[in-house]
């Protein structure tokens, strides 16, 4: 016999395999491609699939479904969906796992583990040969984990998050995650709420699968995704357990399919560029987002080639200058996920938003976000029964996110200034009373003879990424119970740690660079100095001179160096991924990504 085969050209030994679609890319190698696509398909085939389903385009579906991650309940149904959208549409749909991240669930941080989930994702697009893959995820650190590993392995992709949950009720009061966790805990803690009560509301919080109700990183991300122009607008906001979100489902799966054409452009590389980037930002700023949004998308530029370097925290700041607040959400406003979705969701607010966005950036259907915009005209809500304001009526101004630099944070610190309850306290001098990390503030933060008053500004220390390690959301310092008991509800609070987006308050997190860096002016603060925040001038110091500093870090790093047991100093000898992380992650303004998967790649000695 020849060893040519005149029915399936896959056998035609007399042609070379050329890297295409489909099973014929990205072959395992075995030092002989024929036989690597043979192998393939006789594994594949044990799944029961036809040489005709295995002909058409490839659409992997990222599965991060797993018992602990309550926020991805639905992704089962979701995974169906999107199945029967890729089968309409004549594409094969595989679906596929990688790591799943819950908040709540993931010691010491699920922050720790975002750069992880970031490689599980980009690996796995690369390893396996799909032509588009759908990235299904929720919960915090899952979106920003995938679209930072699906930009770096610049496969078409498109995002399905998990959805919002339904709020609960309390005695007739609405009430969701996670910002009533946090006000009805404070209220607990402070002796104003009894045990019955805050046991009957844990019931209620979380009534349903889904992300966290109001405005915090799970919904914050959602938008920016929209925003980005990688999945439908309604994707941001339709409710975990609704039928729409199923339909959201079918509809990605479909446009995944014709994503696989190559002569569409839509590798995330391509698709997304800076004026994309700029989009969300303003969207960031307008629904009063999550302060870790700001670290996420400092990350994700980073994986970008072409965009990298090209945005900064001062880009944030500059957007937020000149965008206003338009979103009542908790934790900057009153209501909930399910009202923004009411209201008209992420087309609606685009629509007000026109005239300070980009409208030319590209979305994943190839057409432009001005096209998308001014293709469904939202339907009116009467203003009364709405949560998105006009952009001429705004809720604030501007600048609900804000950056902040001085000797106290050269490489900036981000506060959510819509996010206080007190607004002195935007321009506040008080006395610093300091805490060198989590343990230190679990042990005297309630002591009686705390010496603290309202007006004191709280500092934690070592909370940052490498300090603790991880960067917990630590950063929303309880008020000591001594002052929660005298109706204390906010006081300025500062950190290299971050808070979750469901949270409020002054609070100035992520101060860059961290107090583990030997450097860190954060790390030499003592009780008793002078701490400034200015909002207005955007300033965060302490009062004490540049040679009093320049003593302190000396002192410090000489006492350090010493004891050699500081995480900074010890990174070098720690096995596994944690030693990874500790090596290799950077500061909070370039995204605490790791230094060898952004887009330049690791610095050469």
């Amino acid at each position: 016999m020849s060893g040519k085969n005149t029915t399936n050209p896959d056998y035609d030994l007399s042609t070379p395999i050329q890297e295409g679609t489909g099973l014929r890319q990205g072959l395992t190698s075995y030092g002989d491609a024929h036989f690597s696509l043979f192998l393939r398909k006789v594994f594949i085939k044990a799944l029961g699939y036809s040489d005709d389903a295995l002909s058409r385009p490839i659409v992997g579906i990222v599965n991060t479904y797993s018992s602990f991650n309550p926020c991805h309940g639905n992704v089962p149904q979701l995974i169906e969906a999107v199945k029967r959208g890729v089968q309409l549409a004549g594409g094969l749909a595989v679906d596929f796992p990688t790591i799943s991240l819950h908040e709540s669930f993931a010691s010491p941080t699920s922050m720790y583990l975002r750069n992880l989930m970031s490689m599980d994702t980009e690996e796995m697009i690369r390893a396996q040969p799909c032509d588009a893959v759908v990235l299904i995820g929720g919960c915090d650190k899952t979106t920003p984990a995938q679209l930072m590993g699906g930009i770096s392995a610049n496969k078409p992709i498109l995002h399905l998050v998990t959805g919002p949950m339904m709020p609960g009720s309390h005695r007739g009061v609405r009430i969701g995650a996670c910002t009533d966790c946090r006000s009805n805990w404070a209220k607990f803690r402070a002796g104003t709420m009894d045990m019955e009560d805050i046991s009957a509301i844990n019931d209620e919080l979380a009534p349903t699968a889904g992300t966290c109700g109001v405005m915090g990183t799970a919904s914050t991300m959602a938008c920016i995704l929209a925003a980005l122009g990688l999945m439908p607008f309604a994707g941001a906001s339709a409710p975990a357990v609704s039928s729409t979100r199923l339909r959201i489902a079918e509809e990605t799966g479909k446009h995944a399919v014709a994503a696989c054409d190559k002569d569409n452009g839509l590798n995330p590389q391509e698709l997304l560029s800076r004026e994309s980037f700029l989009n969300a930002i303003t969207v960031l700023q307008a629904i009063g987002g999550s302060t870790n949004a700001v670290v996420h998308l400092m990350a994700i530029v980073g994986r970008h080639p072409s965009v990298a370097g090209t945005i900064t925290l001062d880009t944030v700041d500059e957007i937020g200058r000149k965008t206003p607040l338009l979103v009542d959400l908790k934790p900057s406003g009153e209501n909930y996920m399910t009202d923004f979705h009411n209201s008209g969701g992420m087309l609606a607010l685009l629509h007000q938003l026109q005239s300070l966005l980009h409208l030319k950036a590209r979305t994943y259907t190839g057409k432009t976000l001005g096209e998308e915009i001014a293709r469904v005209t939202p339907l009116s809500v009467p203003r009364e029964l709405g949560c998105i304001q006009p952009l001429a009526e705004p809720l604030h101004p501007s600048s609900s996110l804000v950056v902040l630099k001085g000797n106290l944070a050269p490489g900036g610190a981000v506060m959510k200034a819509s996010a206080s309850k007190y607004r002195h306290l935007l321009k506040h001098r008080g006395k610093a009373v300091v805490f060198a990390g989590s343990a230190d503030l679990a042990e005297r933060l309630d002591d009686p003879g705390l010496d603290v008053t309202a007006d004191s500004v709280l500092v934690l220390q070592n909370i940052g990424p490498v300090g603790n390690p991880g960067m917990p959301e630590a950063g929303m310092i309880p008020i000591p119970r001594k002052l929660a008991g005298n109706g204390v509800a906010d006081m300025l609070r500062v950190s290299d740690g971050r808070m979750s987006g469901t949270a409020g308050g002054t609070i100035a997190l992520h101060v860059s660079p961290e107090a583990a860096d030997p450097s860190s002016v954060l790390g030499i603060v003592r009780t008793g100095d002078w701490i400034v925040c200015d909002v207005e001038r955007r300033l965060l110091e302490v009062g004490i001179s540049d040679e009093e500093i320049s003593h302190r870090i000396e002192e410090r790093t000489r006492k350090l160096t010493e004891e050699g047991t500081a995480p900074w100093h010890t990174r070098h000898g720690t096995r596994g991924y944690r030693g990874l992380y500790l090596r290799s992650v950077n500061q909070a303004q370039h995204g605490a990504d790791f230094d060898f998967l952004t887009a330049s790649g690791p610095v050469r000695m």
